[in-house]
């Protein structure tokens, strides 16, 4: 079975890209972050008409996560239980919450799709929600795995983080700033000190997951490694390859990230012929 989590940077822009991408690779499950629309804007027909099912969670015109799936998905959770409010009250008072965070099971792996906060700069009150938003979500993890300990389940998606500082091109330029802070970094870890195993690194897969648009960025190769596939021990035991699709920055009207691609030994009906993960 084929997982990939891809931060598509709006989803109606790229859809074209997306879904010649799930087909040209056949993946199986995709996960998806900021997808930029509400339900009623989602190019659902696209991803039938490619023989993918779509589970969405979006409120408004930015954020929002989504799963394409040619499996059967089950359990679909929007939110995480604790997961912190951002930005201006209504007319009530209420603080909205961001659709940042959904689960489904494919074959009975528990997959989460997740876009982290940016956290902007460290002065700013999106960074204090950036790390509450992780420390909740953190404590749900150690939650679930203590629940379910057989049960295969991996945290995917753009986390806003370069846990180290060989995940960016010149960490002077990024000193002072976030992403890759201490308390940022400290919040990551505790993702791994919980149990879970980044899927790539743990095979010695590097490489750069996003380049900004501006500045030539892509071409010198100047990007960070913030997208990732977090797996427990019984994910990261089905993990038979794993990559990093850096060629999907090329092109037209591409997104800032790549997709970031695991091979899971469950067999499905029609994975004979799947292409090798480059």
């Amino acid at each position: 079975m084929r997982v990939a989590t891809w931060n598509v940077n709006s989803i109606r822009a790229r859809v074209g890209r997306v879904v010649d991408w799930l087909v040209r690779e056949h993946i199986d499950v995709l996960g998806m972050q900021e997808i930029k629309c509400k339900e009623g804007q989602f190019p659902f027909d696209e991803f039938l008409e490619a023989g993918y099912e779509v589970e969405m969670h979006g409120l408004n015109q930015w954020n929002g996560v989504a799963f394409a799936s040619r499996l059967p998905m089950d359990d679909v959770t929007r939110g995480f239980e604790g997961a912190p409010r951002f930005g201006k009250p209504d007319a009530n008072g209420v603080v909205p919450v961001e659709a940042r965070a959904m689960g489904v099971t494919v074959n009975g792996v528990r997959l989460w799709s997740l876009y982290v906060p940016n956290g902007r700069e460290l002065d700013d009150p999106h960074y204090a929600y950036k790390l509450e938003w992780l420390a909740n979500l953190e404590r749900e993890t150690a939650a679930w795995l203590a629940a379910a300990p057989g049960q295969p389940l991996a945290l995917m998606g753009d986390f806003n983080i370069a846990p180290f500082d060989k995940d960016v091109w010149d960490i002077g330029v990024f000193e002072g700033h976030t992403h890759v802070s201490a308390p940022e970094r400290a919040a990551f870890a505790a993702f791994e000190s919980a149990g879970l195993v980044d899927a790539l690194r743990s095979r010695d897969i590097e490489g750069y997951t996003y380049w900004d648009y501006q500045q030539l960025r892509f071409p010198r190769n100047e990007g960070m490694r913030i997208d990732f596939i977090l797996g427990s021990a019984p994910f990261d035991a089905l993990v038979t390859e794993a990559g990093i699709y850096r060629n999907e920055r090329k092109g037209d009207a591409p997104s800032d990230h790549v997709p970031v691609v695991v091979d899971l030994d469950i067999a499905i009906d029609d994975d004979d012929d799947r292409p090798m993960i480059f």
